[in-house]
C-alpha cells in the first residue's frame, strides 16, 4: 500500500443564498471565480469538510440539502488529479470572503463572472439545469 497513489479528495459546494449561489474569488492559483471548497482532511467525512470550508471561506453557516454529484476528470484542476463531491446547501450569516478566498459574491444564472476556475463553469451549468429540469447530470467521460 506503501507505493499507493490515488487522487485527491476534495468537495465544492453550491450554497444557495439570497436568490443566487456564493462564488469565492481565489486568492491563489489557479485564479478566478470558484464553488467554495477544498480537501478533506484525514479522519474527516465528506459532510464536515464541505461544513468547515463553507465557514472557512463565506463566513456563512451551511445546512447541507443534497450530495449533487461527483466530478472526477483527471485535468478539472490543472495542479494535480482530483476528485471532487459537489453538494448543494443553504447559506446563512453575512457572506464575507476569507482563508484562501478573495472575495465572497453572489451570482445568478444569467449573470456569472467570465472568469471560473476548474471545472466549475460545468459543475454550475449542471446544477441550474437540475434546479430547471430535476434531471442530474449524464455521467461524462
Amino acid at each position: 500500500m506503501a507505493d499507493l497513489k490515488t487522487p485527491f479528495l476534495t468537495i465544492d459546494i453550491i450554497i444557495r443564498y439570497k436568490e443566487g449561489i456564493v462564488l469565492i474569488e481565489r486568492k491563489n492559483y489557479p485564479h478566478g471565480w470558484a464553488l467554495p471548497g477544498g480537501f478533506v482532511d484525514m479522519g474527516e467525512s465528506l459532510e464536515d469538510a464541505a461544513v468547515r470550508e463553507a465557514k472557512e471561506e463565506t463566513s456563512l453557516d451551511v445546512v447541507l440539502l443534497e450530495q449533487f454529484y461527483s466530478y472526477s476528470k483527471p485535468d478539472r484542476d490543472p495542479r494535480f488529479h482530483t476528485v471532487s463531491v459537489v453538494f448543494i446547501g443553504d447559506g446563512k450569516g453575512e457572506l464575507k470572503g476569507r482563508d484562501d478566498a478573495r472575495a465572497a459574491q453572489v451570482f445568478t444564472e444569467d449573470h456569472l463572472p467570465e472568469e471560473i476556475a476548474f471545472d466549475h463553469r460545468v459543475i454550475i451549468d449542471d446544477y441550474f439545469h437540475y434546479m430547471k429540469t430535476g434531471k442530474r447530470p449524464q455521467i461524462k467521460r
